[in-house]
């Protein structure tokens, strides 16, 4: 799989109506393949949480700010305020120096690229899952990995993490 696997902003407000991403049945069922593999792992699990400002869909305590997907023991909970997750948070000192990354989630051109732009200037491998990341605007996600792959991102299907390979591999 890899050293950890960060889900950005698999929240309520993205994949569940009234207003989710577009394909959000087929992302979500992706997203929580990949999450399950990655706890069959033991990999560690980053649930990075968009909170946006009053008013809006994702302002914190509001339903569509909750994860879709259950936290588990020994999971943590990363929530952010900038596109870049390592941006005002802890995550840097959470993970391992140079660890290798599992990106997806929500919004590609937003904070899925933010979060894996971030995690290159800070040194770690990153590769981005194709069809576990979405936004409202269908042809942006294949701008995005490519945009990514020219950075140094490796963009591969799901598969190749589901069963245990690591980005370099």
């Amino acid at each position: 799989m890899s050293d950890a696997l960060l889900l950005v902003d698999v929240q309520r407000n993205m994949l569940l109506p009234p207003a989710p991403v577009l394909g959000a049945a087929r992302v979500g069922a992706r997203l929580g393949r990949l999450l399950e593999a990655a706890r069959a792992a033991k990999v560690p699990v980053f649930h990075v949480r968009n909170c946006g400002p009053e008013g809006e869909p994702d302002e914190p305590g509001a339903a569509g700010w909750e994860l879709v997907h259950e936290v588990r023991r020994g999971e943590r909970v990363v929530d952010k305020g900038e596109c870049d997750a390592f941006e005002g948070t802890a995550l840097g000192e959470l993970l391992p120096a140079g660890a290798e990354l599992v990106v997806a989630g929500m919004q590609s051109e937003f904070c899925v690229r933010g979060t894996a732009l971030g995690a290159l200037r800070r040194g770690h491998r990153v590769a981005l899952i194709r069809g576990a990341h979405a936004t409202y605007d269908a042809a942006v996600p294949a701008a995005v990995e490519e945009e990514l792959r020219a950075a140094g991102v490796l963009v591969a299907d799901s598969a190749r993490f589901e069963g245990g390979a690591r980005p370099g591999e």
